[in-house]
C-alpha cells in the first residue's frame, strides 16, 4: 500500500519543546519495517516550531510571527537532522520536501509536487514533509496545519490511507477530557453533520490542530477513495494494525461521492 502518516508535534515533542526520544524512535522503527514489508511510506511531520522552541531554550512557543518563523528554521534543521540519523539506522533514505499553500494552488507547481513524490517513492526514498512555516504567514501562502497538509498530499499522489497521529486514541462521542463517560468511535463510515459536531477545535499548546481539522481531512481523504485513520501517536505499533485493516482509533472508510 501506499500509506501517509502525519504526525503532530505532540507526539513528536514533550511539553517543553525537546524531542520525545522514545516516542520519536518507535516511530521511525516502526515506519521503517512497514518500508521493509514493501509498503510506500510518506511522513508529513510537525514539529519544527516546537523542536525550535525547545532548541532556542525559549519558555514557550511564541505568539509573533518572526519569532515563529525564527522557531521554524531552527526546529526544521533539528527535526530532519534527527530523522535522517534515525531512518539511515534501518538503511532508509529520508527526502526533505516543504511547501506552501501557493504550492498546491499553482496546478504546474502542483504536478511538479506530484511527480516528485511519485520519483522519490520509485528510488525507495521516504519523503518527509511539512508546511515552510519560514515563509508561509497569511492566508494566502499558508495551508494552516498539517492534518490539511496531509490530505492534500494524499489526494495528490493517490495514496490508499492517510493515517493520522495525534495525542488522541480517535474519534470519541463526547471529549474525553470533559466526559469520563465518552466512547471510543471505531468506524465512520459517513461525515455527516452530526459527526462533525462532535469536533473539539483546540489543538495542544505547541501544536495548532484538532478534531475539527482532522474531521476535514477525512471528508477531503474519503472523498476521493482512500480510508482515514485517526490513532493514538504514543502508540506507533498500532501502524502495524491500520495497515493490515484491523480496529485500531477511529477509521473512517472511502466513499467516492457521485457526480
Amino acid at each position: 500500500m501506499r500509506i501517509v502518516v502525519k504526525v503532530g508535534t505532540s507526539t513528536l515533542a514533550h511539553s517543553t519543546g525537546r524531542l520525545n526520544i522514545r516516542h520519536t524512535e518507535e516511530l521511525v522503527k516502526v515506519l521503517s519495517d512497514l518500508k521493509n514489508a514493501g509498503h510506500e511510506v510518506i511522513l508529513v511531520s510537525s514539529g519544527a516550531i516546537g523542536m525550535g522552541v525547545g532548541k532556542l531554550s525559549l519558555s514557550a512557543r511564541p505568539t509573533d510571527m518572526s519569532s515563529k518563523q525564527a522557531c521554524a528554521a531552527v526546529g526544521q534543521c533539528e527535526l530532519m537532522y534527527t530523522y535522517d540519523r534515525l531512518f539511515s539506522a534501518y538503511d532508509h533514505t529520508v527526502a526533505q520536501i516543504l511547501l506552501t499553500g501557493v504550492d498546491i494552488e499553482h496546478a504546474s507547481r502542483r504536478e511538479n509536487i506530484q511527480n516528485t513524490l511519485t520519483r522519490l517513492l520509485e528510488l525507495g526514498a521516504l519523503p518527509i514533509i511539512n508546511e515552510n512555516d519560514t515563509v508561509a504567514t497569511d492566508e494566502i501562502t499558508s495551508i494552516g496545519d498539517n492534518d490539511t497538509l496531509a490530505a492534500i498530499v494524499t489526494c495528490c499522489i493517490k495514496a490508499d490511507l492517510l493515517v493520522l497521529l495525534s495525542d488522541i486514541d480517535g474519534l470519541y462521542t463526547a471529549n474525553p477530557h470533559t466526559h469520563p463517560d465518552a466512547k471510543l468511535i471505531p468506524l465512520v463510515e459517513d461525515i455527516t453533520p452530526e459527526v462533525m459536531a462532535l469536533a473539539d477545535g483546540a489543538g495542544s499548546a505547541l501544536g495548532t490542530g484538532g478534531m475539527s481539522t482532522k474531521l476535514r481531512a477525512a471528508r477531503m481523504v474519503t472523498s476521493s477513495g482512500a480510508d482515514m485513520v485517526i490513532a493514538n501517536g504514543a502508540h506507533p505499533e498500532l501502524l502495524y494494525d491500520i495497515a493490515e485493516g484491523r480496529a485500531a482509533g477511529t477509521r473512517f472508510a472511502a466513499h467516492r461521492q457521485e457526480a
